[in-house]
């Protein structure tokens, strides 16, 4: 009886759990063709305002070169941050 058993698992409900877990592997979503159209167009439109923000922060220190010391907060970060600004 135990042989008809092990068989049994072995033969059809390993095959089984494996063809199982492959169709659903099959169907889980993945990215459509609009998905991707739109992923381009926000990474389009993310590249604009860092060029966006690169010019103003261009503009101003060119108007005022110490302007990121006037804005930032008295925190040990502010001093990282400005050296990044260099």
């Amino acid at each position: 009886m135990a042989l008809l058993i092990t068989m049994g698992v072995l033969f059809v409900g390993l095959p089984w759990l494996v063809f199982h877990y492959i169709t659903k592997w099959k169907t889980t979503a993945r990215l459509t063709g609009g998905d991707e159209k739109l992923l381009d167009e926000l990474y389009d439109a993310a590249r604009r305002l860092d060029d966006r923000l690169g010019s103003i922060e261009r503009i101003m220190t060119a108007e005022n070169p110490n302007w990121r010391q006037n804005i930032l907060p008295e925190t040990g970060a502010r001093q990282r941050l400005l050296n990044e600004g260099k």
